[in-house]
């Protein structure tokens, strides 16, 4: 067994992504920011859908042409493949744990 919030580095430089499980279409991640955001150009555009809990600290993110999203404990949503996002601000002060699921098969790759 393991803890979502233990192994966290006092030093945390750069975003800091584990991946927990990968098993045929699915990929786990634990993600922890502390003060880490996108670069104000930088958008993910990703191949499969992702869903997203927010389990500690506080963030937002901005979607291409859509109105920015306040994250806070327990807020989860599904993005779908190539919806373009960016992570605008997370909690400076304290760590902001995330687990992140991405699953289904890359868009554009299932049978015609």
């Amino acid at each position: 067994m393991a803890n979502l919030f233990a192994g966290i580095p006092d030093d945390l430089p750069a975003e800091l992504v584990d991946v927990l499980l990968r098993a045929g279409d699915v990929e786990i991640e634990r993600i922890v920011s502390r003060g880490h955001a996108s670069p104000p150009d930088g958008w993910y555009d990703q191949a499969r859908d992702e869903f997203v809990v927010l389990l500690r600290g506080a963030a937002r993110l901005e979607f291409e042409q859509a109105a920015p999203v306040r994250l806070a404990p327990g807020d989860w949503l599904n993005i779908p493949a190539h919806r373009r996002h960016r992570v605008a601000w997370t909690d400076p002060d304290r760590d902001t744990v995330w687990l992140a699921v991405h699953h289904g098969p890359a868009a554009g790759s299932g049978p015609a």
